[in-house]
């Protein structure tokens, strides 16, 4: 007499490959569309700070300012100078900026991101 003995299978099953190839391949294509909105964000950032140190004293000196900083970098295209806001605290400028970024995911679907800074 042979006993036979039934061990439990253990291993991947084609649904479960499927369920995560699509979750990560649904997370490689938010995070392939939003990094580029995010590096303009990190750039902006850097140029509004560097504009509230060295850009001048006047509301137009620091428009101008970033205007001459967008020209040198090319990935700065959501604001312009005119949509700065430009205030002093403390005898200190402080320059700040908001924007909406739409970022089409796929036909129907986007995603709504708002980037808010000011400079340090």
């Amino acid at each position: 007499m042979i006993p036979i003995l039934w061990q439990r299978q253990r291993g991947v099953t084609l649904i479960g490959l499927l369920f995560w190839a699509v979750l990560i391949g649904f997370v490689a294509l938010v995070a392939m569309r939003v990094f580029p909105t995010l590096n303009e964000y990190w750039t902006i950032q850097r140029t509004i700070n560097k504009v509230a140190q060295e850009g001048g004293t006047t509301v137009p000196e620091i428009r101008a300012a970033f205007e001459r900083q967008k020209q040198i970098e090319y990935s700065i295209t959501s604001i312009s100078g005119a949509d700065l806001e430009i205030t002093k605290v403390n005898e200190k400028i402080v320059v700040s900026f908001a924007y909406d970024k739409e970022i089409e995911l796929f036909e129907p679907v986007y995603l709504l991101i708002k980037y808010r800074g000011r400079s340090r």
